[in-house]
Formats: structure tokens, sequence, C-alpha cells
């Protein structure tokens, strides 16, 4: 490749000609509009003669300007990052607020875990502001920009949250951003910054709390009594005056919770004492604990002092 010859980029549509060639090898390339961006000989593909001839030149394509609409929601903030060509070599930076939200702005240079101010201020609605010059050349030594806004909200009315944007300018894909400005009024390269990274919202700090909390401690289970009596007289204080049904529920929720303590806290068996009476209790328990996934087996027990008034629980 010479100066002169013409090149496509080979992981872009970019072509261009070849300005001029450095020690090192790196190129600059001549593409439309007259801008100079640096690339590898490994990143270009000679065009040769024969094809333009086969093909013909390749016809200019129209660009189709974005007009950048007001905000209207958390995914069009009407923020922009713009590069404006000063000439050939130079670019000035500059946020544009083509919105109807006023900022507080802070854009800086990121290098590693340092990061350099370049802007801290106030952007109100439809207000461009310059921030910072760089060389064309230079792009693949640009540093990443950080660029932070937060909402000023001066009356009560529903939050906009903050939101920041870091970006890394590649030329196979810098060039490729280029329409009108909003607000400047002139062609420039023009990056938006939706809010697509970080949001400082109450979820994401209720996240992080969450993180730093303790997590309160899960208490043990109790271990019951191997032996449990549900006569109505050992639970209630006054059974006098009850109903059936409710000496009944009393009767079961003991049964219930004992059972549930017995296998949280690693009992093999225990036994609930129920009386023979007219027989429903000692029903109910049997129906639940046929239905238990986690009873091995239970049977009547204690003849000689219960009469079969109890039933003995092996918890698997």
């Amino acid at each position: 490749m010479n100066i002169g010859d013409r090149v496509r980029l080979l992981h872009g549509k970019e072509e261009g000609i070849i300005r001029k060639i450095s020690s090192s090898g790196r190129m600059q390339i001549e593409i439309e509009d007259g801008f100079i961006i640096p690339a590898l000989k490994s990143e270009l593909v000679l065009i040769h003669e024969s094809e333009k001839q086969y093909f013909g030149e390749k016809p200019v394509e129209e660009k189709e300007i974005d007009t950048p609409l007001p905000i209207s929601g958390t995914k069009d903030q009407g923020l922009y990052l713009a590069f404006l060509p000063i000439n050939d070599q130079s670019l000035s930076l500059y946020l544009i607020n083509d919105s109807r939200q006023p900022y507080l702005a802070h854009a800086s240079e990121v290098f590693g875990t340092n990061q350099r101010t370049l802007l801290a201020a106030t952007l109100n609605p439809g207000e461009a502001k310059k921030f910072d010059d760089r060389l064309l050349k230079e792009m693949d030594e640009w540093p990443a920009f950080l660029l932070r806004f937060i909402p000023i909200h001066n009356t009560l009315e529903k939050a906009i949250p903050a939101f920041e944007r870091q970006l890394k300018m590649k030329p196979t894909q810098f060039f490729k951003h280029l329409s009108k400005a909003p607000r400047l009024d002139k062609t420039a390269y023009i990056f938006p910054l939706e809010q697509t990274t970080k949001e400082l919202d109450i979820r994401a700090l209720n996240q992080e709390l969450d993180q730093i909390r303790p997590k309160p401690e899960t208490p043990k289970a109790v271990k019951p009594s191997r032996s449990i009596d549900l006569h109505i007289e050992k639970l209630a204080t006054d059974p006098k005056g009850m109903s059936n049904s409710e000496m009944l529920r009393v009767q079961l929720e003991s049964f219930d919770r004992n059972l549930d303590q017995a296998i949280a806290s690693g009992m093999d068996e225990i036994t609930f004492i129920h009386g023979i009476g007219n027989g429903v209790l000692r029903k109910e328990i049997h129906k639940r604990l046929s239905q238990h996934q986690n009873i091995k087996y239970f049977q009547d027990t204690q003849k000689d002092q219960w009469g079969y008034g109890a039933t003995l629980v092996r918890i698997s």
C-alpha cells in the first residue's frame, strides 16, 4: 500500500485514500468530508483499480439526519455528547441538553482508577456547553469519558433518577455517528446518552444496603417433649366455657405445632396423648399423619397406661 491508494476498513464501511504512512506502519486515511482517521495496515483492504472498473464508483449515500426529540421517558433523556469539527484535525466537545429538564452535569476522563474533571456545571434545557478540545489523530489515545447527570427538580414532581454513562471512542464506530447536532445546528458526531447504565435509584441503593445489613439469624427450632398431652384441660385455662369445635381446634393446633417442632429439631419419634373419648381427635390426628410426607409410620401405643388413648409417631 502506498500514499494515494484507495482503501476500505476491514471491519467497517468507511473508504478513503492513504494520505500519510508513518515509520511505525500507522496510516492516515482521508475519508469523505475530508476527515482524517488513523488505521493500521492490518485493518485496511486495498481497492484494486479493476474492482472500480467492474463495479463502478460507489455512489455516495445520503445520510438521514436524526432529529432528537424532547425528553419523553427514561430511555430518551434528550442529552447528547457531541464532537464538533473545527477543521480536519481538531474537534470541540459539547454536552447538549435537548430536553425540558435541567441537570447538574459532570464530565470527566478516566485513567484506570483515576479521573480528571472536565466540566461540572448546570446544564439548562436547550443549552449546549463546550468542555474540551481533542485532536482527531490522537483518538486511539483518548481516555474513556465518564458523564454523570443529576436532574434538578424545582417543584414537587415525579423524580427522574440520576444516571451515568461511560464512553470509549473507537475510530471504526465513531465516524458512523455523523449527523446534525441539536441546539448547535451544525454537523457533528453525536452520541445520545440514554439511561442504559447504572441508575442511582432507590432500588439500587436498597440492594446495596441489603448486602451490608447483617442478615437475621434463623431461630433454632424448639425441641418439644417426647410426650405431648392433648387433653383440653392441659391446653386451656378455662375449658368449661368452650364448645366442642373450639376444643378440637385448640387440640389440633397444639398437635400441628409440636409435630412441626419435632420434625424441625430432628427428633426421631414423638407421642401424642389424645385420650379415647368419642374418637374424633384420634381420627383427625391419624388422618393428618397419613398425609404427612415426613412421617415414617404411626401406631396406637401405651395401652397399659392410656388404653390406646395415645399415638406414637416415627419421624423419617
